[in-house]
């Protein structure tokens, strides 16, 4: 559910990301989500993957396996 997702980008990633093209401010150390979306390899499927595992630069997220794919298809909206 993109729309989920996009709400829970707001809430819990844009700290960090440009999660929309509304917001403006955001560090400049982690990628704005429509580059992400326009990246070459990029599928919602394997970035919903990574998102499961806590990997570095990035905080633990309480986030379900369901949230985790909305916010991944509200990223590949962004193309």
């Amino acid at each position: 559910d993109a729309d989920n997702g996009r709400a829970l980008a707001n809430r819990w990633c844009s700290g960090c990301h440009v999660v929309d093209h509304e917001q403006k401010l955001a560090t400049d150390q982690a990628p704005p989500f429509a580059s992400i979306a326009r990246m070459p390899a990029f599928d919602a499927g394997k970035l919903a993957f990574l998102l499961l595992k806590p990997h570095p630069n990035m905080p633990t997220l309480s986030l379900s396996r369901a949230e985790i794919a909305d916010i991944a298809e509200y990223i590949a909206t962004l193309k």
